[in-house]
């Protein structure tokens, strides 16, 4: 296959986006387990004596790993500029909370849409620990590349009587100095940019927005995901100019690119949900931090749906 410079060009500036940062960083698990207590993800749920013994179960059987605070300047860069974000544990306790009141238990299943990232399966692990596996809709920065396919193909998988939960949202990395945009990375000496894709895409949309770059279509398969990342990003162009930290402002347009196309995900796949079971949608900025450390999520939208696409509820957490 032969490719036209501008498509050669546009390579070029995305591998560049994933280049290491000089930092030594490393990685462990952040799951936040405790085998000796269902509380330890539930503690701020309603059900925690009574917690099914499913639920109970699945605790104890995961291992015990310990983990710290959050270093002072990523806690208050969090807290500054991703105002009202919660722990993966509090995250996690408190959807429990909302959907046990709405019949979600043993019969749910939970459907992701994040990054291909490993550091983005935190999330999914801390949510399997009370929903068990998930399902994979996600690809690139977040966007649910698997579309309207990917959800009937999930919801043909919920329990018989259940509803299904879907997360999604971006990522991004808030390393040990509070600086926002890079992560640490298991092994390695050097760091890298958090989310790759993401910052990869907006060199390419400040590109075009100055006449530096042309819009690349979207035909070649080898770089259909990043190409498609980076033209959902393009109207978003002048906002990232124009903020104050670009890093910052860069997961919030990509929520909100991907906030509307899986609301039409929803809205034509929801059929395929079966008897009276529900949707409940989650979306918002996943925060990943320093080792040792938990996420933290920003909850920027929880929605309940039924089987017809009609929005129910704005649910709060």
């Amino acid at each position: 296959m032969k490719f036209s410079a501008v498509t050669l060009s546009f390579l070029a500036v995305q591998a560049s986006a994933f280049a290491p940062i000089n930092a030594p960083y490393s990685r462990v698990s952040k799951t936040p387990i405790n085998a000796q207590a269902t509380s330890v993800i539930l503690e701020k749920t309603s059900v925690l004596v009574g917690a099914s013994s499913a639920i109970a179960d699945r605790v104890a059987g995961r291992k015990s790993v310990k983990i710290g605070e959050v270093p002072d300047a990523v806690k208050e860069k969090i807290d500054a500029v991703f105002p009202g974000s919660v722990s993966n544990r509090e995250l996690v306790s408190c959807v429990f909370d909302k959907l046990s009141a709405r019949g979600y238990g043993r019969t749910s299943l939970v459907a992701t849409s994040l990054c291909c990232d490993e550091v983005t399966r935190v999330l999914e692990k801390d949510f399997g620990v009370v929903y068990n596996d998930n399902f994979h809709m996600g690809g690139l920065a977040g966007f649910p590349f698997g579309g309207v396919t990917s959800f009937g193909a999930m919801a043909s998988h919920i329990p018989d009587g259940g509803s299904c939960l879907v997360v999604f949202g971006p990522h991004v990395g808030v390393d040990s100095d509070g600086n926002v945009g890079t992560t640490e990375r298991r092994g390695r000496m050097q760091g890298g940019a958090c989310c790759g894709s993401a910052v990869a895409a907006s060199g390419y949309v400040a590109g075009v927005l100055e006449g530096d770059a042309k819009m690349i279509p979207s035909a070649d398969p080898t770089q259909a995901q990043q190409i498609f990342v980076s033209n959902m990003l393009l109207p978003h162009a002048e906002r990232l100019r124009d903020a104050d930290d670009k890093m910052v402002e860069l997961p919030y347009a990509l929520y909100d690119a991907q906030k509307d196309m899986i609301t039409e995900i929803i809205k034509a796949g929801s059929g395929a949900v079966a008897g009276n079971g529900n949707i409940a949608l989650l979306g918002g900025i996943q925060i990943n931090t320093p080792p040792g450390s938990t996420d933290y999520f920003l909850p920027l939208s929880f929605e309940f749906y039924n089987n017809k696409g009609d929005k129910l509820d704005d649910l709060t957490l």
